[in-house]
């Protein structure tokens, strides 16, 4: 995929497509490669680039800062904090989580349809 190939954003946009329908069949990639007539190395292959095209974007999301109502002082409370999606989700992130996997987790609840 990145042998210094323009990218053809119609193309990405179809392996991601099908990515998505691959995860969300719960068939192996080798069920679902000859489910669809697709060639498993590509499907490996798009999957890889995908990830990396993804992790190197760092997308940016809005993000509303409203004020915290706590009754009484609570140190623990205080230094959590809340995502809340587009979608309406939400998450409550604790003190001393993991940036990377916050930002897969990010990732991952983005792309869901919304409930």
């Amino acid at each position: 995929m990145s042998q210094g190939k323009p990218r053809d954003s119609r193309k990405e946009q179809q392996w991601r497509r099908r990515i998505l329908q691959w995860q969300k069949s719960g068939l192996s990639v080798r069920a679902f490669c000859a489910l669809n007539d697709l060639s498993q190395p590509s499907f490996y292959a798009w999957r890889r680039e995908i990830k990396q095209r993804d992790a190197a974007a760092g997308t940016f999301v809005p993000v509303r800062v409203v004020p915290d109502v706590v009754p009484e002082f609570d140190p623990v409370s205080a230094s959590r904090f809340e995502v809340v999606l587009t979608c309406g989700r939400s998450l409550r992130v604790a003190p001393g989580f993991d940036a990377a996997t916050l930002r897969l987790l990010l990732a991952v609840l983005e792309e869901v349809p919304p409930c």
